[in-house]
């Protein structure tokens, strides 16, 4: 199966890991691999650990790196990057690639339910495990259904939207990602319809709830930290704002010096930083990138170096 991505800020992401040839490095988030295959170009002894969740990707990678001996594939959730690379004896690495979201294989896959361009069944689970869009469309009350479009969507006509959900799985249970999006279209404004979809921020609010994806960007984070070694680099790459305030916030956390208040003459606290910051401002596409690439538009890339 061909699972097509154009990895996006690939020259910024593979510069900021500063990769060493004889390192090992983690690519948490691997999808077709356009990362995993940059990082691997740049080792002679060092071993690249690419995981996913989505049972196609793992099939192209491990298709597209089988003649590679510095390979190694992992199917699981970069959530669980600590435990992953503890069971095959690796407890310390030069650095952790995180490329946050959907992928582009994904969106395009119509039958995989994350696109509101095309009919297809309402599933969209990374893993293509657990519990799909299509339960919890049809079951989750009203305030629950509103709270996550309101809080992962940040759409303000959550109330409407979600009113309008609940009104037509009373008709009949909404099986597809069309029928989806057309009771969002009749529940929004006239002139919302005219600023882009306006099933954007609602397919990606129940997209991020199925798969727990904040969740496990913020068990990722942790997780990567700690197996990081000294001089160790994470980069992370999100592509909307929820996504990149956690990584903004968890990297100042580890960023942060002395927390004693400034009218104490000495510290007392003894907090001092864990982390250099590599970036201080998000790193974004440039024009180049994005005339190839409309998808990097949104894309935030934040590095930084375990001291």
């Amino acid at each position: 199966m061909e699972f097509s991505h154009i990895p996006v800020l690939l020259d910024e992401t593979i510069e900021g890991l500063n990769i060493n040839p004889n390192g090992i490095y983690v690519d948490g988030t691997a999808g077709g691999g356009g990362h995993s295959g940059e990082i691997l170009k740049r080792l002679t002894s060092g071993k690249l650990i690419s995981i996913d969740r989505d049972p196609d990707a793992v099939c192209t990678l491990t298709e597209r790196f089988k003649k590679n001996e510095n390979s190694i594939i992992v199917k699981g959730n970069f959530a669980d990057i600590k435990e992953l690379l503890a069971q095959r004896g690796v407890f310390r690495v030069d650095g952790v690639l995180l490329d946050i979201g959907v992928s582009s294989h994904q969106l395009d896959t119509a039958e995989r339910g994350f696109s509101f361009h095309e009919d297809a069944p309402l599933d969209m689970r990374m893993s293509q495990r657990g519990t799909t869009a299509e339960e919890l469309v049809n079951t989750l009350p009203y305030e629950e259904l509103k709270r996550i479009i309101f809080e992962y969507g940040e759409e303000k006509y959550a109330p409407s939207i979600a009113r309008g959900i609940v009104e037509s799985r009373e008709q009949k249970p909404v099986k597809t990602t069309l029928e989806l999006a057309e009771i969002i279209k009749n529940n929004v404004p006239q002139r919302v319809r005219r600023d882009g979809h306006p099933a954007r921020k609602t397919f990606q609010a129940i997209r991020i709830a199925v798969n727990d994806e904040l969740e496990a960007l913020k068990r990722g984070l942790d997780g990567a930290f700690d197996i990081l070694g000294s001089g160790g680099r994470l980069a992370v790459i999100t592509f909307h704002s929820l996504e990149d305030r956690i990584v903004k916030q968890k990297m100042a956390q580890w960023a942060q010096g002395c927390t004693c208040p400034k009218d104490f003459p000495v510290c007392v606290c003894g907090n001092k930083p864990k982390v250099r910051l590599i970036t201080r401002k998000p790193v974004c596409a440039n024009e180049t990138e994005l005339t190839q690439n409309a998808r990097a538009r949104s894309a935030k890339l934040r590095i930084c170096e375990k001291i």
